[in-house]
């Protein structure tokens, strides 16, 4: 199995948006999707609090599933069960300055947290962090089984479920880990699993026949001993040297594991801020994932059951957004064809090229030549001028232009005082550059609104163009 990754804790595409690449994606040689929900899904009853207000409604979820059936693509859902809970909904995060007032920003949508919101803060592991659940509090697993219960049911197509369970960030240090450690004489590796077979004992004993994946950071540091237990499949999550995966594959085999699944990244990897996706980077990732693949067969019993080819949107709900899925196609369409082809072959080049329309791929400088024609592709060129070009001309005119570090400075600008003789000789120039950018951005936000909701186009602008943009405005503002 191939199953690309949609991360919606960030970026969520309108459905209109999904049901251009779907077809994309199987054309391009997946056969799955792993849908990460979070706060986009539409939750009913006592957890509708988990919602955004941009939460797809049951007929999208419905929408979502019909298209990946049309296009032949297996629908894994994903809920965190574990750690990564600070990415479902609540209430608002205060705003800094605000004395511990609730923040929401003008168009009316909040970050959204189930450990922040009030309501769940005594499921915490550690009180300051809302990271991780508490694992000995029984409202964390009925809670878990009302989450689990309301995606399962609008997936009833899905033989799979991933159950995410990484990054348990700071288990073992709440006053009730250290206490059942104490008592139990136990460590945090067999906590940890008491709490895994808790979730997938109600899974099971629910909903009979349904597949489990989950990521494996937590089980490296747990014993072969400890680990015989789990009579589940696992996923794996990591982009880790060749040498350092089959050393835990052996682990895995000599703790009775049948099955693995690898994880690579088409996007979302290389910084918390990145804009733009480095080709050649996640290239190599794919690459070195074939290497191991190729030793899989002298580790029987042990076999490769699928590839989640992930694209995270954000590192965590606290972090700004990672690049826009359209900025981020070719990669996806380099690694999933490398995937396809075993190796990024004439063939796979060839097949890229011809589904997305381009002329060629520039790995090293990843730059795509031609006009392209994958779906959101007026976006991935505009985002590469501002990627390349606006930090770049507005500095260009701020710090190289002598009139302006002469006879218009901030000690100027601050007094409103300046001789209209020099203030003449730039100002031409900068009003046609923040014309020239002003309407550039206006397209840009027109072309985002067709694919993403209000709150995704305010941030990604606010990110990414606005700290260069304002100086510029800011400028001319002085200027008139």
């Amino acid at each position: 199995m191939r199953l690309v990754h949609l991360d919606l804790k960030g970026a969520a595409p309108r459905v209109s948006y999904l049901e251009q690449v779907f077809p994309l994606l199987s054309q391009l040689g997946a056969n799955g999707v792993l849908i990460e929900y979070e706060d986009m899904f539409p939750f009913k009853g006592e957890l509708e609090i988990l919602r955004s207000p941009y939460a797809y409604s049951e007929e999208d979820i419905e929408r979502i599933q019909q298209l990946a059936e049309q296009h032949r693509l297996e629908v894994v859902p994903l809920v965190q069960t574990f750690g990564h809970v600070e990415v479902q909904g609540a209430s608002p995060a205060p705003h800094p300055g605000s004395r511990g007032l609730p923040w929401t920003p003008p168009d009316g949508s909040s970050p959204q947290f189930i450990l922040k919101h009030e309501k769940y803060q005594h499921l915490r592991e550690v009180e300051r962090f809302p990271n991780s659940f508490n694992p000995h509090v029984p409202d964390t697993l009925a809670l878990l089984r009302s989450i689990l219960s309301q995606v399962i049911e609008k997936h009833r197509r899905s033989t799979w479920i991933h159950i995410g369970a990484d990054e348990v960030f700071h288990l073992g240090e709440g006053v009730d880990s250290r206490n059942w450690m104490s008592q139990h004489k136990g460590d945090v590796g067999t906590m940890y699993l008491k709490h895994i077979k808790e979730v997938l004992g109600f899974l099971t004993a629910q909903y009979w026949g349904l597949r489990v994946l989950m990521w494996d950071d937590m089980l490296r540091k747990i014993s072969v001993g400890a680990l015989r237990a789990p009579a589940a499949p696992w996923g794996r999550w990591h982009w880790w040297s060749c040498p350092a995966a089959v050393q835990f594959l052996t682990k895995y085999v000599e703790s009775g594991f049948e099955a693995v699944w690898f994880a690579s990244a088409f996007k979302g990897t290389t910084g918390p801020a990145q804009a733009w996706t480095p080709l050649s980077y996640h290239l190599k990732n794919h690459l070195s994932w074939l290497k191991v693949m190729q030793a899989v067969p002298r580790l029987a019993p042990l076999r490769l059951q699928g590839v989640v080819l992930t694209g995270w949107q954000r590192y965590d709900h606290y972090s700004v957004l990672c690049e826009l899925l359209p900025v981020s196609i070719p990669s996806l369409a380099i690694c999933l064809q490398t995937l396809v082809n075993g190796g990024f072959t004439e063939e796979a080049k060839r097949k890229v090229l011809d589904v997305l329309g381009l002329e060629s791929v520039q790995l090293e400088q990843s730059t795509c030549e031609g006009r392209g024609a994958f779906p959101g592709v007026e976006i991935y060129h505009m985002v590469e001028q501002v990627n390349g070009h606006l930090k770049e001309s507005i500095v260009k005119v701020l710090e190289e232009e002598s009139a302006i570090k002469g006879w218009f400075s901030p000690y100027h600008r601050k007094r409103q005082f300046g001789n209209p003789r020099n203030m003449e000789s730039f100002g031409s120039k900068v009003l046609k550059l923040h014309e020239d950018w002003e309407s550039f951005v206006r397209d840009l936000r027109a072309q985002l609104e067709r694919i993403y909701f209000p709150d995704t186009v305010e941030e990604w602008l606010e990110e990414n163009v606005n700290p260069y943009l304002d100086q510029l405005r800011d400028l001319v503002r002085d200027y008139r």
